[in-house]
């Protein structure tokens, strides 16, 4: 019995197209580029590539920039934790909140510009973030 399948009949009173011959080679080097960029920009997920990908400069970078900003993501927790402390028990504490309510959509907004500017195969460069991740990570 022959490994060769049959060749396809194009559909009744329609045209065929035949898929497109596979990339010479095979797969491309690096297949999960998309996958380790978006990772990078995922909070704590950014640990993955930054320890799997050493090898690959641009995904490196790209979980680099994303560790930095996990970083700044705790920071920003720790602060509105301390302040909602501080402020419990008065007016000033509702004001806080709805303020950290903003400045948690505006860091959700730059995890996605991130996201988009990575897998576009840009470097977003976060102005004090990155400076700090490219010196000390």
């Amino acid at each position: 019995m022959s490994d060769i399948p049959p060749p396809t009949v194009p559909p009744p009173g329609g045209s065929y197209t035949p898929p497109p011959p596979p990339p010479p080679g095979g797969a491309p080097a690096s297949s999960d580029r998309t996958l380790m960029v978006i990772l990078a920009y995922l909070g704590l997920l950014a640990l993955i590539p930054y320890l799997t990908k050493k090898d690959n400069p641009d995904i490196h970078w790209h979980a680099k920039n994303g560790v930095g900003l996990l970083i700044l993501d705790v920071v920003i927790s720790l602060g509105f934790w301390v302040l909602s402390f501080v402020l419990r028990n008065s007016i000033l504490g509702c004001g806080a909140g709805m303020i950290s309510c903003i400045v948690w959509l505006g860091i959700f907004a730059l995890h996605v510009y991130c996201i988009i500017q990575a897998v576009g195969g840009k470097r977003p460069r976060i102005p004090v973030v990155t400076d700090f991740a490219e010196k000390n990570l």
